[in-house]
């Protein structure tokens, strides 16, 4: 009797492991790492705090959660910490989709740290005004702007000094402890020094031009900063005149009130995007797609270009009330940089900036 008893319970459990749940697991055992879900409740985008986590927060999220039924969790953070985050956990991916620069959307696609996207997945990615963009099917760029010289308006008139037409008048003695540039370790910094570069004969293959005139600009700079969190505050509060930033930051400044003209010089300016990816096995892949599918409709590019960013789509115009403060005419000379070029160069220049240029600070400025 007893042998008949357990010779039915073996087969019993027998029958339900070959019926069962294919998934289960002993207790206290989570799932695969990166698998995607079709029924997800919930994602996970990191991006830069500011304008743009308030832009998802605020208008992005509760629409895109009102139509496809899944919560959007933002987690801040800047684009190289965001990068570094999804490096160290992709072997177990927290976030479903990771914003960053551009450069850093070059380093997540050489890494393997982003999936890549495919327009019958993400039709939208067809109305995208292609000079945005960064890497082609990895990142789509979400939150336009340009990298511009800015001065104020007011501070100029007031001493006579001739507007600034070039990336060489933000070296002038007029200028000294009154500016605000970014370290080349920001975007905005890096941007400075090439074309800086691209304004005296260099090119990205010849940054030599750029680093010499950089070393002049610091000699009439009290500081490098690190971020536009230090940056705008300098502008606000009339500690600086003269910066180069993101055309967003300058149109938060003029909604301010400080009276700042943003410049896109004779030698141009580099037109970009904060860009979506889809990191690489996210947990939930298929909402992931959704949602950046979702950032570049027309719907949501409205909602981005009355935050003060260009939208990224074809045809579509900068909001009507930033028209005056960071409009572009057809005439503008914006350009869409090498960002795999940058990529390769980047570690190189910032230790030569770092060596040459950071100990030129504030030399001239006591003079």
């Amino acid at each position: 009797m007893k042998r008949w008893m357990m010779t039915g319970f073996l087969m019993l459990i027998m029958a339900l492991a070959g019926c069962g749940v294919p998934d289960a697991k002993p207790p206290g055992e989570s799932k695969p790492a990166g698998k995607p879900s079709d029924n997800a409740a919930e994602i996970t985008v990191a991006g830069n705090g500011g304008k743009i986590e308030k832009a998802i927060r605020e208008v992005i999220a509760p629409k895109f959660e009102e139509k496809y039924g899944v919560k959007v969790n933002f987690v801040p953070g800047l684009s190289g910490e965001i990068l570094s985050k999804v490096e160290l956990q992709k072997n177990a991916p927290q976030y479903d989709v990771a914003m960053y620069v551009p450069l850093d959307v070059q380093r997540a696609a050489d890494k393997g740290l982003a999936e890549t996207l495919d327009p019958s997945v993400i039709p939208n990615m067809a109305k995208v005004d292609p000079r945005f963009v960064a890497v082609d099917k990895v990142g789509v760029p979400v939150f336009g702007l340009v990298i511009a010289p800015a001065y104020n308006t007011e501070t100029f008139k007031k001493n006579g000094w001739a507007p600034i037409t070039s990336w060489n008048d933000l070296i002038r003695p007029d200028y000294k402890g009154k500016t605000a540039f970014a370290d080349i370790a920001n975007d905005w910094g890096f941007a400075l020094l090439y074309n800086l570069a691209n304004a005296n004969g260099g090119s990205l293959d010849n940054l030599e031009p750029g680093l010499k005139k950089a070393k002049e600009l610091a000699s009439y700079s009290d500081t490098f900063y690190k971020n536009s969190t230090q940056m705008m505050p300098a502008v606000q509060q009339g500690a600086a005149d003269v910066t180069v930033m993101g055309s967003y930051a300058i149109a938060e400044l003029i909604d301010s009130g400080v009276p700042l003209k943003m410049v896109i010089p004779k030698e141009g300016a580099p037109l970009q995007a904060f860009s979506a990816t889809v990191v690489k096995n996210a947990p939930h892949k298929k909402a992931a797609m959704d949602f950046v599918n979702f950032l570049v409709s027309e719907e949501a590019q409205k909602q981005i270009a009355e935050s003060g960013f260009y939208p990224v789509l074809k045809d579509m115009k900068v909001a009507p009330k930033y028209e005056k403060s960071i409009g572009l005419k057809d005439s503008d000379p914006v350009f869409r940089p090498d960002f795999k070029k940058m990529a390769e160069i980047r570690e190189q220049w910032t230790d030569r900036w770092a060596k040459e240029v950071t100990p030129e600070l504030g030399k001239k400025v006591k003079k």
